[in-house]
């Protein structure tokens, strides 16, 4: 079992940066290839990144790339996205998820755990 805590959302100006964290607790956590997402009322959950166990391999979704950077500290079991130049169609609340395999996915459905969500606004 592993319990994610998302932290680090706000209001932020366009262009502006923000730090999201996801702290897990449970064991094995650094077994989990790791996600972010987001979901705006009414709309499917959208992949934004994935970061493998190790943090060496990376995947995003073409909206952010090179605007987000998912990062992980195993000792501190804790995942990070790294959020720059924000525009305000990113304003959706983001969720971490936890997967229980070492590959990358952008499939919802391939991950075990998620976190509860924390809402970003980016005012334009």
């Amino acid at each position: 079992q592993v319990r994610l805590v998302e932290s680090g959302g706000g209001l932020v100006q366009a262009g502006g940066s923000l730090r999201l964290s996801c702290a897990a607790s449970g064991r094995a956590f650094s077994s989990y290839a790791m996600g972010w997402f987001r979901q705006a009322p009414g709309k499917e959950r959208e992949f934004v990144a994935a970061i493998s166990w190790s943090g060496d391999s990376t995947d995003y979704s073409d909206s952010v790339k090179g605007r987000f950077t998912a990062s992980r500290d195993n000792a501190k079991n804790t995942v990070y996205l790294q959020m720059n130049s924000l525009k305000p169609e990113d304003t959706v609340v983001y969720y971490c998820a936890a997967r229980n395999l070492l590959g990358l996915s952008r499939e919802p459905s391939d991950y075990l755990y998620w976190g509860q969500g924390t809402q970003v606004t980016v005012s334009s």
